[in-house]
């Protein structure tokens, strides 16, 4: 589909380059916050996403896809690198991504791709932690957690820090007062695609800062809104501009003759939050959909980690398939090494597993299972379709008890996911044995982690 932005762009476009490279370009594009029904794709009755729903088309929809945490730069940290949070060193937001470790820009391109991230980054802002020092050829986008759209100045440390503007060209600060973000991140992304010439690969990381608050949206995307209520239109707004986005990106790939050779993936760092300052007049916000789960952003229940994702790569995989396998953000880095034909590291754990087999056939999925952790207590295990969170809390801050974990038995909740998706009955009294099993498996995974 040709989007309003892709248009205007293309009248302006340089010639088209013939040919494809043999080894796939890939474009990685993770959206900030986004709940698993907020796409057409997933379910939802309202939110109009007509390019990522042709992206699901075009590719695999995994309707089991889950983030390693239920937070941002963790989240981030197991995507970058293949290797759960806490092995990696960023168990929450806060501690950057050390050099010590090899994340997926600097293996691609050491093995000969151009690199470029453009958006969100949450990975570190000294020197040797910014995005062009862990392998981003280029760099366009803001270093913390998030930004204001417009004004692009982080305003969340106050009391303890004074705000700050947060945009940057490589490693030099530069200004774009009053433009959107996510038309910049478009503008960006698709300049760069067209500077790629043929025979030499890429990796383009589109990390988009919607719909993470502050709650701002263009009128025009707001517009064909106008019959919901106010907090509904602003959101609807972010993820129909991000949308866009995406059209724009697939038509240059498209025009450039690189859509059939590109691995595209979409995939969200974790579920819809609660949080007040995502909401409007100071309340927790009504919207962000991560039904059928239950929890939102934090929490170990799937509402907080279990999250969309698309993968399509017309030269290899199958198109229109929904893939119900376990799969992870770790295993993106294997995957996509194997893809490349690039070797993975060898000399630390990969924690992810390649699931090019399981996307080209339809086989089950490569691991036995998958573990979370944070920093407040909380932990997870699924294997199969069991599941034990321990510790839990849905994190909904409308009820005043956002880190207010579950008491008494509820403190060891196990669900059979198959039966109960939103993990509202606790089964572990009639299934003490499983609960037992998988306690111990994540008590010895974690002390594995910590070991990294």
């Amino acid at each position: 589909m040709l989007t309003r932005r892709a248009f205007a762009a293309t009248a302006a476009s340089a010639a088209v380059l013939p040919g494809q490279t043999q080894r796939p370009n890939v474009v990685l594009m993770m959206p900030d916050d986004l709940g698993y029904n907020d796409l057409g794709c997933t379910g939802s009755d309202y939110l109009r996403t007509p390019h990522l729903d042709s992206l699901a088309r075009t590719g695999v929809r995994f309707s089991n896809w889950y983030s390693n945490a239920a937070m941002c730069a963790p989240a981030r940290a197991g995507l970058m690198t293949g290797r759960y949070p806490h092995r990696c060193g960023v168990p929450g937001n806060g501690p950057p991504l050390m050099p010590k470790e090899r994340a997926l820009p600097a293996l691609f391109k050491e093995a000969g791709y151009r690199t470029a991230l453009v958006g969100k980054w949450h990975l570190g802002s000294t020197p040797e932690t910014v995005p062009n020092a862990h392998g981003f050829d280029e760099f366009f986008g803001f270093h913390w957690g998030c930004v204001d759209y417009y004004s692009h100045r982080n305003y969340w440390g106050e009391p303890n820090r004074v705000n700050f503007h947060d945009l940057w060209r490589n490693r030099e600060e530069v200004f774009e007062d009053g433009h959107y973000f996510t038309d910049l991140m478009e503008r960006e992304a698709v300049a760069y695609l067209r500077r790629q010439q043929a025979g030499r690969p890429f990796f383009l990381s589109v990390m988009f800062a919607a719909p993470h608050y502050p709650m701002h949206a263009p009128e025009a995307d707001v517009r064909p809104y106008a019959h919901l209520d106010l907090e509904r239109r602003v959101r609807a707004g972010m993820i129909a501009s991000m949308d866009d986005a995406v059209g724009a990106i697939l038509h240059e790939l498209d025009r450039r003759r690189m859509r059939e050779n590109t691995i595209v993936l979409f995939m969200s760092d974790n579920g819809a939050t609660r949080e007040p300052r995502a909401g409007l007049g100071q309340k927790p916000p009504a919207v962000g959909l991560n039904t059928p789960f239950r929890g939102f952003k934090f929490s170990h229940f799937d509402g907080g980690i279990h999250v969309p994702a698309l993968v399509s790569w017309p030269a290899a995989l199958p198109a229109g398939k929904v893939n119900a396998g376990l799969a992870s953000h770790i295993d993106v880095l294997p995957t996509l090494c194997a893809a490349a034909g690039i070797a993975p590291p060898s000399d630390r754990t990969i924690d992810g597993c390649n699931l090019l087999p399981m996307m080209r056939d339809g086989s089950g999925s490569p691991r036995e299972a998958l573990f979370w952790a944070d920093g407040r207590g909380q932990g997870a295990v699924r294997k199969g379709d069991w599941k034990l969170v321990l510790n839990g809390s849905d994190f909904d801050y409308a009820t005043g008890k956002a880190y207010v974990p579950l008491a008494g038995e509820d403190t060891r909740f196990l669900s059979n996911l198959e039966n109960d998706p939103g993990e509202r009955r606790n089964v572990a009294g009639q299934h003490q044995e499983r609960a037992r099993e998988l306690e111990q498996m994540w008590k010895d995974w974690r002390a594995d982690v910590e070991k990294h």
